[in-house]
């Protein structure tokens, strides 16, 4: 999974200082809207919603808002965004990479604008639905550093928990499991004191399109321009590029 962890980390270690942290809190807390409306407030019994709040809380989104999120989308706040959806765009980026972009809007027509704005502008092309959902497989990823701890302690705990794959990925461990066995890996690595870098349920791609670093550059601003959009919560690509130069271009 070349640079993928090292791009997840990024783009945590980004929202954490970014000086826009007010739309990344919006956008985390209409995901949790989102997921309470369509599956209950107890996110015990709803793992959709349970994510949505582990990524709001390695945010550093405050309690009050992820109780009021929850609380809109189970009818329990005032106005409870009823009008929002969640719609997943398709299509492709510089050097055929493909890209899967997961929105939450109240405005269809807005957002499918500005999505294939963002491909026409920097060099892709926005497909048809189930044009690159295919290359992609729902998985949990958790990501440690791996400079923290040793082999054996990421490994023993995350095997015997029911993780599907563990690689090392420049100074990062990359735990994989499938979703039923997610949570469980996830609680096992925490309980033992672990600490998690990233952690997310998501769409994670089953081959990968390798791209020369001017190709990279290009595909980072593409990804970019489309997370800068209110309403684009997450994008996932296929994309094989080495950590040192993703951690340049991304940068």
């Amino acid at each position: 999974m070349s640079g993928h962890s090292k791009w997840a980390s990024i783009k945590h270690k980004k929202a954490i200082v970014d000086s826009r942290r007010g739309q990344q809190f919006t956008k985390l807390a209409r995901a949790i809207t989102v997921a309470a409306r369509d599956g209950g407030g107890d996110p015990d019994a709803n793992a959709t919603l349970e994510n949505a709040i582990r990524k709001a809380k390695l945010a550093s989104m405050p309690k009050d808002n992820i109780e009021r999120a929850i609380a809109k989308g189970t009818g329990a706040g005032a106005d409870g965004e009823a009008a929002l959806e969640t719609v997943l765009y398709e299509g492709y980026g510089p050097g055929g990479v493909a890209l899967l972009v997961e929105a939450v809007t109240d405005n269809r027509n807005r957002t499918g604008a500005d999505v294939r704005h963002a491909f026409s502008k920097f060099g892709g092309s926005l497909g048809e639905p189930g044009s690159v959902a295919y290359l992609f497989d729902k998985m949990g990823t958790i990501t440690i550093d791996a400079t923290r701890y040793s082999d054996d302690e990421v490994m023993v705990i995350a095997v015997e928990a029911g993780a599907e794959d563990i690689t090392a990925e420049d100074d990062l461990w990359e735990v994989v499991a499938a979703p039923a066995d997610y949570a469980r890996v996830l609680a096992a690595l925490e309980s033992a004191g672990v600490a998690i870098d990233n952690a997310e349920m998501g769409y994670r791609p089953s081959s990968l399109v390798p791209i020369d670093e001017s190709q990279a550059s290009s595909l980072m601003r593409l990804i970019e321009a489309l997370e800068d959009s209110d309403d684009v919560g997450e994008v996932h690509a296929n994309f094989d590029i080495p950590a040192d130069v993703l951690e340049r271009v991304a940068g």
